[in-house]
């Protein structure tokens, strides 16, 4: 049986506490006025930059200025008529003036939110891509990953409080404590057209009922698998029948969640830009959950072998692992690639707009996370030998975990808080809290069953998996 070290479980309430005020600190010091958020952005730009936060910005309110400046000119030869005019044109500038402000204040009211958010999301895609990683070696009834199976079942732990967290979340966004989701805005849908034709699937009801379905469906599984993975080590010799029971589960299950994973990034992060879509996107989340997750199980198996646990777990199962962390992070790259370039190449104003902005405010993390989740795998990862190496594995881990927590930041952030961006409180506070929660989750569950499921009836051939 496994002990949580106190020394980890002290580690986990640290980064809590500290998460926890970075997140405190982060919400506190949001502006709550317009002529707040105005100041923000005067102090960012050294007291001379616009109002605004953003080149376009300016451009417009030069715009409305030279527009204005042609109305006065045309009050002073026409008459009376056009001084009425001018009030109309006034009356507008005054009113863009209070829309671009009000943009401002929600964008960074959002920030904190946002960074909640992005944190939250990311550690629940980690227990979430275990959970289908596990699932797919129970339906294939592979036979090398079975001395790992209590690694994976202690890291889907992680997915009920997790799926409360985040479904509290997407509550209170439909409750309006937030502005990320625009189209959750009744006045914004009034006005928007695009918005207005997708009503029928984007309401706050329907979409906080099929986060219900996805939450409990995706628990549910992990709930029966474990249980009877549990009952198929206390079975009797000869007594297969807990082994096919999760064989039929996990097959059933697949199908459940190949659908809902899609519909989930559709809904959770896709329409946070209602305007935009992609055919591939499901499968790009998709990709950036597999790797993340098994990386995870690599780096927590090497950390339970180091402190003398898993002494049947051989360099055959890392190397397996590894190889897994290389052809998904190229997968990925292959994903990313594929939905960047084809929606750059045709050059349809809504659909690459999504990546204009990206590239234009996001720049050194939209390029920074390519360099991380594929140019530093394949050079670190490709050589077979630096594969059943520990400490390599656990280097090219970190960086893809960071890598992947860069890619999520790159798919909410620019939605929901534009140009406005900054790594400060909130953002390292969410991720400190997510990774100490997840760390303290992830190891007490761990302690609560034997970490060798040695009922399984593969496990003989997981014992001599040695190439």
């Amino acid at each position: 049986m496994y002990t949580f070290a106190q020394r980890l479980k002290i580690t986990a309430f640290v980064l809590m506490g500290l998460g926890f005020i970075g997140l405190a600190i982060g919400f506190a010091s949001a502006p709550s006025t317009v002529a707040e958020a105005q100041a923000m952005v005067a102090d960012a730009h050294g007291g001379h930059g616009d109002v605004h936060g953003s080149e376009h910005d300016t451009d417009a309110h030069a715009a409305d200025s030279h527009k204005e400046d042609k109305l006065h000119d045309t009050h002073a030869s026409t008459g009376a008529h056009n001084e009425h005019q001018g009030d109309y044109a006034h009356t507008d500038d005054a009113h863009a003036e209070d829309h671009h402000g009000e943009h401002l204040l929600h964008q960074f009211q959002n920030k904190p939110w946002a960074a909640l958010y992005v944190a939250a999301f990311f550690f629940f895609m980690i227990a979430l891509g275990t959970l289908m990683f596990y699932a797919i070696q129970r339906a294939a009834q592979a036979g090398w990953p079975i001395l790992l199976f209590r690694v994976m079942e202690g890291i889907t732990a992680y997915l009920v409080p997790g799926s409360i967290i985040i479904y509290v979340f997407l509550v209170l966004t439909g409750l309006h404590a937030n502005h990320l989701f625009v189209w959750m805005d009744a006045e914004t849908v009034a006005h928007d057209e695009i918005i207005q034709g997708k009503v029928g699937y984007l309401n706050v009801p329907f979409f906080l009922i099929r986060a219900a379905i996805y939450l409990l469906g995706w628990n549910a599984y992990r709930y029966f698998s474990r249980k009877f993975s549990l009952a198929q080590d206390a079975a009797s010799a000869g007594d297969i029948s807990n082994h096919k029971k999760n064989f039929r589960i996990s097959a059933v299950f697949l199908v459940f969640f190949f659908v809902t994973e899609s519909m989930m990034s559709w809904d959770w992060i896709m329409s946070l830009d209602p305007h935009w879509f992609s055919t591939l996107f499901g499968w790009y989340v998709l990709a950036s959950m597999l790797v993340t997750a098994v990386t995870v199980i690599a780096l927590v198996t090497v950390y339970l072998k180091s402190k003398g646990y898993l002494p049947k777990v051989n360099h055959s199962h890392l190397h397996d692992l590894a190889k897994f962390m290389f052809g998904l992070s190229v997968f990925w790259t292959y994903l990313w690639f594929s939905q960047f370039m084809l929606i750059w190449y045709s050059n349809i104003p809504e659909e690459v707009t999504y990546f204009l902005t990206r590239i234009d405010d996001y720049n050194l993390p939209f390029f920074g996370m390519v360099v991380m989740n594929f140019v530093f795998p394949l050079l670190i990862l490709m050589s077979s030998d630096y594969k059943r190496s520990n400490w390599i594995i656990v280097m090219a881990g970190i960086v893809i975990i960071l890598g992947h927590y860069i890619d999520i930041f790159n798919m909410i952030m620019p939605a929901t808080v534009g140009d406005q961006w900054f790594i400060g409180w909130a953002e390292i506070g969410g991720f400190l809290f997510f990774a100490g929660l997840f760390i303290y989750v992830v190891f007490r569950a761990l302690t609560k069953a034997p970490l060798e499921a040695s009922g399984d009836p593969y496990v003989g051939e997981s014992e001599r998996f040695v190439y």
